[in-house]
């Protein structure tokens, strides 16, 4: 069952890192690193849920889905698209926008902090006298959101999907 590897990818690439990370190393740091790792995390998740996707339709022939299988191909087509959309759009973007965000921190002598709340204030005062900045951060945080909203929905459709069959398991 690849679901269950989706699980421990997301878990093991994308949460435990990102929070010891974001934790102990400067910040310029863990964008640099999160630059390379959720690609990488997105497009190995975008060959399971192929895979997965493959695999399910192959034992299912479309004219014979039940309803519920149908919805589970429907889950697994979103979490596709959601994932695809992830590691060719939004990844490249967030990546080249926090790049131009960090020359602009690095100017002014930003981004080598520890930790989220290090030097707030030097980060809002920034964003007060530069609007270029403001403008890169508004565009990093709107792209970040939905980038991070598409995950999550692919963890969900892939959840969903996982519930489904382990409750199916019974009558295999």
């Amino acid at each position: 069952m690849q679901g269950t590897g989706f699980c421990d990818m997301f878990l093991t690439l994308c949460l435990h890192p990102g929070f010891v990370m974001i934790a102990n190393v400067p910040r310029h740091t863990f964008g640099l690193v999160q630059s390379k790792l959720i690609p990488f995390y997105h497009h190995i998740l975008l060959c399971f849920i192929f895979v997965n996707l493959a695999i399910f339709a192959s034992y299912h022939p479309r004219e014979l889905l039940s309803p519920a299988e149908s919805i589970q191909i429907v889950l697994f087509l979103i979490s596709l698209i959601t994932n695809a959309m992830n590691a060719r759009w939004f990844s490249p973007v967030i990546s080249k926008i926090m790049f131009k965000v960090q020359v602009i921190e690095k100017e002014h002598g930003l981004g080598q902090e520890v930790g989220r709340s290090a030097n707030k204030e030097g980060y809002r005062l920034l964003q007060n006298k530069d609007p270029k900045y403001c403008d890169l951060r508004r565009r990093f945080m709107f792209y970040h959101a939905i980038s991070s909203f598409s995950n999550l929905l692919s963890f969900l459709c892939n959840g969903a999907n996982l519930v489904y069959i382990a409750a199916m398991l019974p009558t295999l």
